[in-house]
């Protein structure tokens, strides 16, 4: 039977770290601050956008919320991207996905400082990830990893299965589970045999929002299964993985709701204090 990798509980324990460490900022006159652009009324978005909020305030963080109506021209999200990366009382600055068709998301993206990029999203921050040259990254991604080096599983000479190819999750997580020397193997919705891959993996991270794709006949006894996945089925929010049959031979497991999803929470936090400080030139 998987032990359970608690995500709200290590999310917390970061938590009361970081609490101090704002705290230390504050001390010195500085405090963290950083702006949400959401455009339209993406009812998943708005509660994201809400739930960011109140980890903020928890951790002593100034979060801005730029709510912009669904018909918003891209020249207008452009030109508030350019004003908040020019206000230097600003740290970050994040656009909350997806956006209305009308909107062209990766010049938006392309758009943010780099040096003020919360979501570790922009192509240079992508860029220096795979260069193992970074100081920011995509917090789900972060937040995974600190997930396992907490319950002290290796990643080194592990082999693993990452299931999407996301910028947002999927690739920048292979790209530091490389990092960690970690054999990787990245699959997709094109993969064939996918089945093959999943049972030879010592970690499996599944990010497709494919509920239960990950079945109990895919994975060895022993693995460690980190699921990503958020979906709705029947009024309940279930992962990509089908937990109750799968934990009966993982060695651990994360949870839907309560794994992964705070843990992307509260690295979105730690990016703007981590930000914040370089800004200020502090280690």
């Amino acid at each position: 039977m998987g032990k359970i990798l608690d995500g709200k509980f290590v999310a917390n324990l970061l938590g009361e770290k970081l609490k101090e460490k704002v705290k230390d900022l504050k001390e010195e006159g500085i405090t963290p601050h950083f702006c949400v652009i959401n455009i339209g009324d993406d009812p998943a978005s708005k509660i994201y956008v809400r739930t960011k909020k109140r980890r903020a305030e928890k951790m002593g963080i100034i979060q801005d919320i730029y709510q912009l109506p669904a018909d918003t021209k891209q020249e207008v999200a452009l030109n508030l991207i350019d004003k908040l990366n020019e206000d230097p009382d600003i740290n970050g600055v994040m656009v909350q996905l997806p956006a209305p068709e009308q909107i062209d998301a990766d010049e938006l993206l392309e758009r943010i400082d780099p040096n003020k990029d919360v979501d570790g999203l922009t192509p240079s921050n992508i860029g220096r990830i795979w260069m193992e040259n970074h100081f920011i990254e995509p917090a789900t991604a972060e937040g995974i990893i600190a997930l396992l080096k907490y319950y002290k599983i290796p990643l080194k000479g592990k082999d693993v299965v990452v299931i999407g190819r996301s910028n947002i999750v999927g690739k920048p997580v292979a790209a530091l589970m490389l990092e960690q020397n970690a054999t990787v193997t990245i699959a997709h919705s094109e993969t064939e045999n996918l089945a093959e891959l999943t049972r030879n993996a010592d970690i499996i991270v599944s990010a497709t929002g494919q509920a239960f794709l990950v079945t109990e006949d895919m994975v060895k006894d022993g693995v460690v299964v980190v699921d990503v996945g958020m979906n709705h089925v029947n009024g309940k929010l279930v992962g990509d993985v089908d937990f109750e049959n799968v934990k009966k031979k993982a060695s651990y497991i994360t949870p839907v709701p309560g794994g992964v999803g705070p843990l992307t929470v509260q690295f979105l936090m730690e990016a703007v204090v981590k930000l914040t400080r370089r800004q200020n030139v502090r280690e």
